[in-house]
C-alpha cells in the first residue's frame, strides 16, 4: 500500500487536488492530507467546500466529505511532531496539487515554515518522490528559476496542463487528465483518460 502525501495550498485549482485524493483512495492508498490556510480559502472559495479551522473538526469534515476511513488521514499544518516531519517515517511520494509558486519559492529555498513544506524538504534528502503541480500562468522568471533549482534537486514539475487530445468534453475531463497524468507518475493505475493509440 503506497503512502501518499497530498498537499493543497492556495493556487487555483484546487479541484485537482481533492480529484487526486479520490483516486488514491480508489486505489486502496494510505493518504495524507496537508492544507495551507490559504488552501482552506481557495477551496471554500472554488468548491464551496468549508472546512473549519479546528484541526479535529476539519479532520472529520474531510473523511466525511470522502466517506474515506482510517486511510485518510488529515495533519494540522504547524504539526511538526507529525510522523511524516521526520525522513524517518518518510511517505513514499509527496504531491503538492496545485502548488503556489509560494509554496515553490518556499521549497525551493530550503525553507520550512509550514509542515508541508517541511515534508517536501523531507522528500527531496531522503530521495523519495516529490511531484509538483503549478497552477500559474504566466511564469515569470523567479518562478521558472525555482522550477528549475527545484527539478534540479530531483522534483518533477507536472504543470496542470490538460491536453485536448482527449476531445474533453467537461471540465471534469480537463481535470481528470492532468490528475491521470500525476497518478501515472506515482505509479498508481488509473482509467481516467483514453491513452494515445489505445483501441476504443
Amino acid at each position: 500500500m503506497k503512502k501518499i502525501v497530498v498537499g493543497i495550498t492556495g493556487a487555483s485549482g484546487s479541484i485537482y487536488g481533492l480529484r487526486l485524493i479520490d483516486e488514491l483512495l480508489r486505489a486502496e492508498g494510505q493518504v495524507t492530507l496537508l492544507l495551507t490556510n490559504a488552501g482552506r480559502q481557495v477551496l471554500a472559495y472554488e468548491i464551496g467546500l468549508e472546512l473549519s479551522e479546528s484541526s479535529q473538526e476539519c479532520s472529520r469534515q474531510i473523511k466525511q466529505h470522502f466517506k474515506a476511513g482510517d486511510n485518510l488521514q488529515f495533519c494540522a499544518i504547524h504539526d511538526f511532531f507529525n510522523p511524516v516531519a521526520s525522513g524517518s517515517s518518510a511517505p513514499d511520494a509527496v504531491v503538492i496539487c496545485p502548488c503556489s509558486m509560494g509554496t515553490v519559492g518556499r521549497i525551493a529555498a530550503g525553507l520550512s515554515d509550514n509542515l508541508l513544506e517541511r515534508v517536501a524538504d523531507v522528500a527531496l534528502k531522503e530521495n523519495k518522490q516529490l511531484l509538483l503541480v503549478p497552477r500559474e500562468t504566466p511564469f515569470n522568471q523567479i518562478h521558472l528559476e525555482n522550477l528549475l533549482r527545484l527539478s534540479k534537486a530531483g522534483a518533477q514539475i507536472l504543470p496542470a496542463m490538460p491536453g485536448f487530445y482527449q476531445q474533453p468534453e467537461t471540465v471534469a475531463d480537463l481535470v481528470n487528465f492532468v490528475v491521470g497524468k500525476v497518478l501515472d507518475s506515482i505509479g498508481v493505475e488509473h482509467q481516467l483518460f483514453k491513452r494515445w493509440g489505445a483501441d476504443e
